[in-house]
């Protein structure tokens, strides 16, 4: 059966062309260097922040934080700029930052719901409706949102859409869906990469997932893997760690392609481990499209 996930998965090669397009023709409203920023989301849309802030500072962009959208830290610093990921733009914590930013600080959405509420209280909105999704599980929104963001720093999105397209070509190991704990490292601005590819398997999968900073992972969480381990680093790999993972008689799994291609390919597991589990990916328990608390303002 194909399931919604499956179509919005495949279509991220082409959602990501659109990307560098979108962030050539409207650079104007994305973070100017030198700018301090702060950049917010939920769930997978604070994942993504997280990388993308890690890899702005990296990249000499200018001072960048990234917090969940419920943590009202941002308000009571000075940035010249908010940076906020929702799909739906329905998402409370969301909106109430976004209302209590207004007049205070320039806010900037990205939104796959360009009337939504989030959009609406916005000084600028970016519409990535091409990318929405009918899944309740995120993958090309999120992607997207990344690599269009990842263009306005000036990244050359070819080799990445090149790499995505690999991911989706080559088959996945039949033996990876055999394994029973899956832990994702990353370094750098691929941590909140580890993290989303990890929630990816929780959601759709139901898995036994974990995620850490690569060379945080030797500091005690090491101490879960063994022969039913799957333990794989989006990014660069440190040197050692291989080896150490090794010991422990896990997998090991390192891609050489773009860290968001490799996401790609760990959300084709997640989709496959459900499928071999009995679960439907498109229905994820406990979750919904947008979170909509209730009593909110």
């Amino acid at each position: 059966m194909t399931t919604h996930v499956d179509i919005e998965i495949a279509s991220q090669p082409h959602c990501w062309r659109r990307a560098a397009e979108i962030a050539e023709a409207r650079t104007a409203l994305l973070p100017r260097t030198g700018e301090r920023v702060a950049v917010v989301g939920c769930g997978t849309s604070y994942f993504i922040a997280r990388a993308y802030a890690a890899l702005r500072e990296s990249l000499g962009g200018g001072e960048t934080d990234a917090f969940p959208a419920s943590d009202p830290t941002p308000l009571g610093r000075e940035y010249d700029r908010i940076v906020a990921l929702t799909r739906s733009g329905t998402t409370t914590e969301v909106a109430e930052l976004l209302a209590r930013a207004a007049g205070r600080t320039p806010t900037l959405v990205l939104t796959g719901v360009p009337g939504s509420p989030a959009a609406r209280l916005a000084d600028a909105v970016l519409d990535l409706g091409f990318a929405d999704e009918r899944s309740v599980v995120q993958t090309r929104f999120a992607t997207t949102a990344l690599q269009l963001l990842r263009a306005g720093l000036g990244v050359d999105l070819g080799p990445s859409v090149v790499d995505a397209e690999l991911a989706l070509y080559e088959p996945l190991p039949a033996s990876w869906t055999r394994h029973g704990q899956f832990t994702f490292l990353g370094t750098g601005w691929t941590v909140g990469l580890a993290d989303e590819a990890a929630l990816k398997l929780r959601g759709a999968a139901r898995a036994w997932t974990e995620s850490y900073p690569a060379m945080e992972y030797r500091h005690g969480p090491i101490g879960i893997s063994d022969p039913g381990s799957l333990v794989w680093c989006l990014g660069p790999v440190p040197p050692g760690l291989a080896d150490e993972v090794a010991s422990t008689g896990a997998r090991f799994i390192a891609d050489a392609v773009d860290p968001v291609a490799a996401l790609v390919r760990a959300q084709r597991l997640a989709v496959a481990l459900a499928d071999r589990r009995g679960l439907n990916p498109d229905r994820p328990r406990h979750l919904t499209r947008s979170v909509i608390l209730a009593g909110a303002r």
